[in-house]
């Protein structure tokens, strides 16, 4: 089969209905495949591989990096190191950034983009991977998958919870394969870890002590520079995007962006959403999310940053089991232990710790509940490019660990416990917290 034919399969139809954004017009925008071809899986044949086995440049999947800074570039290279992957377009709003992935993919310096939407328009961008800030997520991907691109996108999903149910809508009505940053999926310490809570070797699950970094104050924040004039190299008025204007200020802009709540809720959302993610998969909450969620935080009192610092938040799930999220200097608390009444497990990345101790030793049988399996996740996601098969961290599980993230920071906002309906996805008999649940973008930005 042909690289040609192959795309006919991976991408819908493009038509020429524009998207009305600020600065210019997205070239295309993706339509609806008919629901056949999407399901029907594609295994890369053969003939299709050059010498050795490896993929064909004509069959190859051609990706555009949008975010090229510390974890955008390491996504990059991992989607380099995968022979099926050409990278063919790199963008960032910091020209440093820019270049150094330009050089790294050997590109010319017209594929190298200040502007996302250039990206996503090219015809020749299959799929995309969006490392920005947080407050851009939402929006990058909803134009890509109306683009018909498949994403791979960094954690969480969304700023908000709005913006997320707004997001899942499109990644599914055009049918995009979608893969979320949430790593430890992959890994198969905390696989493990789950297989064993969700086939109760550990007895009833009570609950899950989620231990997650303090915020800045670990790293001698909060700055206070004033405002001063942004350097040359980076387009600030294009890093804000839909955020409130602020003047620039070194603290404000790159890893910085966490500890502001106009772009992010810190920790909570940041390793929050990795660990919730795992807590989900252990609970077996996939696809729903909590029922009562109340939360306490420290704020700083002065300087630049204004999100939590520190936290503790409770969720509690219609099994009655629950997950605590707190944050915590001691690394040896990192991670997410599931206690039952038999016993626990704890896992954290590549490590796992049991009690009994012979829990890590177990087998398990043909006949009991086996997760999801992937042991890369960014080879995960390129394989169901070309399946069009679920990933480890799809569309629907990305909007479940992020939703518990946004849940959570807004119970600490408002200092109250808080009853959410996981089926209307709406705060019950508290339209304070409902109203929350979104936030105005700036300009003409739009997810």
């Amino acid at each position: 089969m042909s690289g040609q034919a192959r795309r006919a399969i991976m991408k819908p139809i493009i038509t020429a209905e524009s998207l009305d954004w600020s600065r210019r017009e997205v070239l295309r925008r993706g339509g609806a495949c008919a629901v056949g071809a999407i399901a029907a899986p594609y295994i890369v044949p053969a003939t299709a591989l050059g010498r050795g086995g490896a993929v064909a440049p004509s069959d190859k999947v051609r990706m555009g990096c949008i975010g090229v800074g510390g974890m955008g570039t390491g996504n990059m290279r991992a989607f380099l190191n995968d022979e099926r992957v050409r990278v063919v377009a790199v963008c960032d709003v910091d020209r440093d950034h820019r270049e150094r992935a330009r050089g790294i993919c050997g590109l010319a310096p017209g594929d190298a983009y200040l502007d996302f939407r250039d990206v996503i328009g090219r015809a020749d961008v299959d799929a995309v991977m969006i490392a920005t800030p947080d407050h851009w997520h939402a929006v990058i991907t909803s134009a890509a998958a109306r683009a018909g691109k498949d994403i791979y996108c960094e954690k969480p999903l969304s700023l908000t919870l709005e913006e997320g149910q707004r997001v899942r809508a499109l990644v599914k009505r055009y049918h995009r394969v979608f893969q979320l940053g949430t790593w430890r999926r992959s890994r198969p310490a905390c696989r493990f870890a789950c297989e064993l809570v969700r086939n109760g070797y550990i007895g009833r699950l009570r609950r899950v002590m989620v231990g997650v970094p303090e915020g800045f104050a670990v790293r001698g924040g909060p700055f206070k520079d004033g405002p001063q004039s942004p350097p040359e190299r980076l387009d600030y008025e294009m890093w804000l995007g839909p955020a409130p204007w602020a003047p620039y200020s070194p603290g404000r802009v790159h890893f910085n962006f966490r500890w502001i709540m106009d772009y992010s809720s810190g920790y909570i959302t940041d390793w929050g959403a990795h660990y919730m993610d795992v807590a989900h998969w252990g609970l077996g909450v996939d696809g729903s999310g909590p029922v009562r969620i109340k939360g306490e935080a420290g704020f700083p009192k002065d300087g630049l940053y204004d999100a939590p610092e520190r936290f503790r938040i409770e969720y509690t799930y219609r099994s009655g089991a629950q997950a605590i999220m707190y944050s915590t200097g001691d690394r040896t608390q990192w991670g997410m232990r599931f206690e039952g009444v038999e016993g626990w497990v704890k896992a954290e990345n590549q490590t796992m710790q049991a009690q009994p101790a012979a829990l890590s030793k177990v087998v398990l049988g043909d006949d009991e509940i086996a997760l999801y399996r992937s042991h890369d996740h960014h080879r995960n996601f390129i394989d169901n490019v070309y399946s069009r098969g679920p990933t480890a961290a799809d569309i629907d599980i990305a909007f479940g660990s992020t939703a518990a993230c946004h849940l959570g920071t807004i119970a600490v906002l408002l200092g109250q416990e808080l009853a959410w309906d996981p089926q209307a996805e709406r705060f019950a008999g508290h339209e304070v917290a409902n109203r929350m649940m979104s936030r105005a973008m700036r300009g003409a930005w739009r997810v």
